[in-house]
């Protein structure tokens, strides 16, 4: 993918009309604005689980337990559910795209070439997480990537319209959380909500100067974020028979419930096009 990427980005630059055609190298140096697309696939987190606390004290290591053992013995995966069945297995979470806009300045020095830039972008790429309980019943965290910021560091090597790069640096994501279930026995309420997320991306890519100040690039980006795992409250409905395994004693009041995993990894594999001043 980073490979037809990169080509596709070149081979735009060879079809430009020849009065974008240059004669010489450019000069890098100086600022520049540009926007880019591309394709976002999440990390396979296949070894996520979801984590309990049944007495309610801050930490996630309980068992959800009924009269013939843990209530959670058929397993979890990643993805979302296809049925209540754990046999079934789930559905590999959804692949999304991106659209955004960066500036930035690079600075010279010979054939290399230094920077800085900015970036904000849009997204819809998921990550989701289920576990199957002995009901059977299934329970899927799903936590989807909505925005990147980003402010990254350039290192370059120029080859004559062509500047060969790697670029690294902080970045923050926004998320929507969702939580569902097939358990109608119970009470779910979100006690707390992780929406944002922040951390690093890293990676690299080529930019290839057509002329009159426009260069096309192709890149690729890992972008990896901390992310609080919402809290779900399983408790009472009212109704819930007195030995649910959620709200059994000697805690009645419910059992909290997370998905174990704070990190969100994705793989960015973008084209786009820059204005140089």
């Amino acid at each position: 993918m980073i490979k037809t990427l990169a080509s596709s980005a070149l081979a735009l630059a060879m079809v430009s009309t020849p009065a974008l055609a240059q004669s010489v190298a450019p000069d890098w140096s100086g600022p520049y604005i540009g926007i880019f697309g591309g394709y976002n696939q999440s990390n396979d987190d296949g070894d996520e689980n979801l984590g309990f606390d049944r007495n309610l004290d801050g930490r996630y290591g309980d068992q959800v337990t009924t009269a013939l053992g843990n209530a959670f013995s058929p397993g979890f995966c990643g993805g979302t559910a296809t049925s209540t069945v754990p046999t079934t297995g789930c559905r590999d979470d959804n692949d999304g795209v991106e659209a955004g806009v960066r500036a930035g300045y690079d600075m010279q020095f010979g054939n290399f070439v230094v920077g800085a830039l900015a970036e904000y972008s849009v997204n819809n790429v998921q990550d989701s997480v289920t576990g199957f309980s002995t009901t059977p019943a299934f329970y899927t965290f799903t936590r989807e990537l909505e925005s990147t910021a980003a402010a990254r560091l350039k290192l370059g090597y120029a080859a004559g319209p062509a500047l060969i790069y790697g670029t690294g640096g902080y970045a923050y994501g926004k998320f929507e959380n969702k939580f569902r279930t097939s358990n109608q026995a119970n009470s779910f309420t979100e006690t707390s909500e992780g929406d944002d997320g922040d951390g690093w991306q890293a990676g690299g890519g080529v930019e290839y100067a057509l002329g009159r100040g426009l260069t096309v690039s192709g890149e690729y980006l890992y972008t990896s974020l901390d992310v609080d795992s919402p809290v779900i409250r399983v408790g009472n409905t009212g109704t819930t028979p007195p030995g649910n395994p959620f709200i059994s004693a000697p805690n009645t009041t419910g059992t909290d419930m997370i998905r174990s995993n704070g990190k969100f990894g994705t793989h960015m594999f973008r084209i786009g096009m820059n204005y140089r001043f």
